[in-house]
């Protein structure tokens, strides 16, 4: 099911999100609506934060090639490497700016079935995964921005930093 996704600037997504105690029916039906949710909005990541549900779980999938990665209280265990990109989000419609981020990053999570799993991201995964994390600590990427890039400049810069 879609969800409506939350807008800043909703308190709510200034709250940190709750770890989740037991894995249910309903987080398993949670982590299905986020991706249809996030699908639906041509997103590459979402935390339940976003649609109004307060727990610690998020979904990612960069490319749909790739794989689902879906993600319950996940922590941050190690960031290495710095880099500059542009970052953007479903609850900041229109709003897009630089922020700096680590470039490679291993992280600790439960998956659907409750197995604790680590995942080793770098370059955009790393990023998408620490834009998430920072969603289900109560903190939006505009808290980072370096600088602010207009709507319309975006495809310029993108282009001039392709090879960055």
């Amino acid at each position: 099911m879609i969800i409506p996704v939350i807008i800043a600037p909703d308190k709510r997504l200034q709250r940190a999100s709750q770890a989740v105690v037991e894995i249910t029916e309903d987080t398993e039906q949670l982590l299905d609506d986020l991706y249809e949710t996030m699908i639906a909005h041509d997103g590459i990541g979402i935390s339940a934060c976003q649609v109004g549900v307060m727990q610690q779980v998020c979904v990612i999938q960069i490319d749909e090639e790739d794989e689902v990665i879906e993600m319950i209280n996940p922590r941050l265990l190690k960031g290495s490497g710095v880099n500059l990109d542009l970052e953007a989000c479903l609850s900041l419609p229109y709003v897009y700016g630089t922020v700096e981020r680590f470039d490679q990053v291993l992280v600790e999570y439960f998956d659907r079935q409750g197995n604790l799993m680590e995942l080793e991201a770098d370059d955009y995964l790393a990023r998408c995964v620490q834009h998430e994390l920072d969603h289900l600590a109560g903190h939006l990427f505009t808290e980072k921005i370096i600088e602010q890039i207009a709507l319309e400049n975006v495809d310029q810069w993108m282009e001039e930093h392709t090879h960055d």
